[in-house]
């Protein structure tokens, strides 16, 4: 098989696969609706800027669609920084002011209508034989690139503070949602970088490398298409979003900064770390998997932001370490309980609050430098 065919199959199943994954999330009911939807559109227009591989050959004589596929792919990254953003934030609503995405879209448009769009037969064959050198054509391509290092940089930025967020506010350290952006866009920026040097190379005499950047591509859009799918099955309740108006601890206290000259002095403040520490340790509030720092709040009678300030700030710690102490003290205890002693390591990580074992092992081994099997054993 040669590598024109090749190509094409492997273009054929990734398109397949994306589109159909892209229907099944316009069409299944559920409560990640408006992500799901933009997932789906950054689906389906990635499965449309694919379809270079098979109108490549065509370009002569259909400049005008082929101009217009190019324009189509500066509304991904625009539509991958809102899905980032609706995974993110649980309270995030598209707004009218999100049209402002598309300007790069509509001047690469405008730029291309006087001499390219509008072009005569006899122009498109000129065109068809100058497009590398064509001024419009290279203002497209450094439009392109500057619009994803701003885009990716951007989404880098929103995942940072989403993950920061997360830890000072909720509890499940296995966090699969900031994993799935990440990882997704790591390999997204590894794609673009083979995209980048094969639009380098374009320029040159290089057509060996052509080719086999190409079938490269390829090869990279089929196996994110699968792993796209094998995701989606495997983890069917994927997304937890953080609501969007919560600040990161370090901005609560300096944006309060008069606030705090008149909170309570640190006798004050000593005393309401101890009440809190003796409410969780009596009541183990810990044992609850998805407890948040807005529900301990609500127990101890402390408003969130005040505790948050207490825990993250006064205690230096972040509020999922400072729960998941607790409740390696508690496996601590089971696992040295004679009575218990049947109980397997599963079976105590659920009863303790943790929800998967590597975020118990990682727990453990953080505060006892064993492995839970290792302490029992000591």
């Amino acid at each position: 098989m040669d590598k024109p065919t090749f190509l094409n199959n492997i273009s054929t199943i990734s398109i397949f696969i994306m589109v159909l994954l892209a229907s099944f999330l316009l069409t299944t009911n559920t409560k990640t609706k408006l992500s799901n939807r933009l997932f789906a559109t950054f689906l389906l227009l990635t499965a449309f800027d694919l379809s270079s591989f098979f109108t490549e050959k065509y370009f002569e004589t259909n400049l005008n669609f082929e101009l217009f596929r190019m324009t189509i792919s500066l509304l991904i990254m625009p539509i991958f920084y809102l899905y980032v953003k609706a995974v993110c934030h649980s309270d995030f609503q598209l707004k009218p002011k999100h049209l402002t995405l598309a300007i790069p879209f509509a001047i690469a448009n405008l730029v291309f209508i006087p001499r390219l769009y509008l072009a005569t037969t006899i122009e498109s064959i000129y065109i068809y034989e100058h497009f590398k050198q064509m001024l419009e054509i290279r203002f497209f391509y450094i439009l392109a690139e500057l619009q994803y290092a701003f885009y990716i940089i951007l989404v880098f930025i929103i995942l940072k503070k989403y993950k920061e967020i997360y830890l000072e506010n909720y509890t499940n350290t296995n966090n699969s949602s900031y994993k799935w952006l990440f990882q997704m866009t790591v390999f997204f920026l590894i794609a673009h970088c083979i995209v980048l040097f094969k639009s380098v190379i374009r320029y040159t005499d290089y057509n060996v490398l052509l080719n086999s950047s190409n079938v490269i591509i390829g090869l990279i859009a089929l196996i994110i298409s699968c792993w796209f799918v094998l995701k989606a099955l495997n983890n069917p309740d994927l997304f937890k979003g953080v609501d969007s108006n919560m600040l990161l601890i370090n901005e609560v206290v300096i944006s309060t900064e008069k606030e705090l000259l008149e909170t309570p002095k640190s006798a004050e403040i000593a005393l309401q770390i101890e009440l809190v520490k003796k409410y969780v340790l009596e009541n183990e509030p810990f044992l609850e998997p998805s407890l948040t720092i807005q529900d301990l709040a609500k127990q101890v009678n402390i408003p969130v932001r005040d505790l948050s300030v207490l825990i993250n700030h006064h205690m230096n710690q972040h509020f999922f370490d400072f729960i998941n102490e607790y409740r390696i003290q508690k496996a601590m205890q089971i696992l040295k309980s004679p009575s218990k002693s049947k109980l397997t390591v599963l079976e105590i990580l659920y009863e303790v609050g943790f929800n998967s074992k590597s975020s118990f092992n990682t727990a453990f081994k953080k505060y006892t430098n064993q492995t839970p099997t290792e302490f029992r054993n000591s």
